[in-house]
This record gives structure tokens, C-alpha cells and sequence, in this order.
């Protein structure tokens, strides 16, 4: 029997926040950039690695029911996830204000804001979500052992990827130093 649309999904299938789940050569490249920074006393803070595809279908249609008005009804099965995102009233009917509540429930809890892709470069272990702290005025080497003075976004971002760890500057959050630069 499926089990309905709601908050108690957001807890199945989570995302890891290991570096041992990305895939080389990008696992050796995001290694090597976070163990220069935590080495120059920089904190690197990891908030996901590789996302299950489980996980990335039901937040993909947990934003399209809530946000986008999809009919649940309509959306496609996935095999390991049981999930019934119709909600019925007593007499059988479809309740399309509950089931959309419940959708909402999940977009929340996974806290959402932009829909959710179905396949990713997170769903194929090539990607990383860090907050990063405390690197302004740090020397720091480049992936050739050039060192490099560390004052802004831009500066930190051209360091990563010179190890092949890139900032996509559209996905947020964006990286804000905690410190002044003054």
C-alpha cells in the first residue's frame, strides 16, 4: 500500500553529505581544494554531496504539485518509491487542496526554493553544497602551488577552480564572507 504525500518523506532517501560518495576525478579535486582550505584555518562546512535519484524525484515533484500546479495524478511512478501523492477524501475522491498541502509540506521541509532538477550533477556524485568561512586574507595555494591572496568571493571561487571544484553562481547559496575585507 503507498503511503501519502507529506513531511514524513523528507527524512527518506537523504542526500549525503560525504566526500566519499562523489565520483573521480571530481572527489580527489573537492578533497584537495577543502584540504587546503582547512589547512590555512579556513571552516569548510558540507551540506550535500550525492543526492539519491529517489530523493531528487520526489523534491522535483513535491515543487510541481505545490508550486507549479501539477495534477498530482499525473505524476510518473518510480520504482522503489511507494509514494501515493492523490489524497482522497472518505468518499474516494480526489482532494487536490490536500494533496497539494501536502506536497507544500514537503517543499518546506526540504527546503526548496527553486525546482529541483531530476537528474544533476548532484545525482551524478559531481557536485558539492559547502559554506565556506573565514578566508579572507588567507594565503592559500593554487592547485599548481602558486600562492594566492584570498580576499573575495570571486578570489575564492578562481581558486576552486583551478582545482576543478567550480561555484555554479546561479545555484545559491551565495558564498558571503563573514568577515570585513577592510
Amino acid at each position: 500500500m503507498p503511503t501519502p504525500s507529506g513531511l514524513s518523506w523528507v527524512s527518506r532517501f537523504p542526500t549525503s553529505t560525504s566526500l566519499d560518495d562523489l565520483v573521480d576525478p571530481f572527489r580527489s579535486s573537492a578533497r584537495n581544494f577543502i584540504r587546503v582550505l582547512r589547512a590555512a584555518g579556513v571552516t569548510v562546512a558540507i551540506s550535500a554531496t550525492l543526492r539519491p535519484a529517489q530523493r531528487a524525484y520526489l523534491m522535483h515533484y513535491a515543487f510541481r504539485i505545490a508550486n507549479e500546479r501539477m495534477d498530482p495524478a499525473s505524476v510518473p511512478a518510480m520504482a522503489g518509491v511507494n509514494i501515493d501523492w492523490v489524497h482522497r477524501r472518505v468518499n474516494g475522491e480526489a482532494d487536490l487542496a490536500k494533496s497539494r498541502s501536502a506536497a507544500a509540506a514537503m517543499v518546506t521541509g526540504y527546503d526548496i526554493v527553486f525546482r529541483p532538477a531530476l537528474a544533476s550533477n548532484h545525482t551524478r556524485g559531481l557536485a558539492i553544497d559547502m559554506t565556506i568561512r573565514g578566508y579572507a586574507r588567507k594565503q592559500l595555494p593554487d592547485a599548481s602551488g602558486t600562492m594566492k591572496t584570498i580576499q573575495t568571493a570571486s578570489d575564492l571561487h578562481q581558486l576552486g577552480a583551478s582545482y576543478g571544484v567550480h561555484k555554479l553562481l546561479s545555484d545559491p547559496p551565495p558564498l558571503v564572507e563573514q568577515r570585513a575585507l577592510t
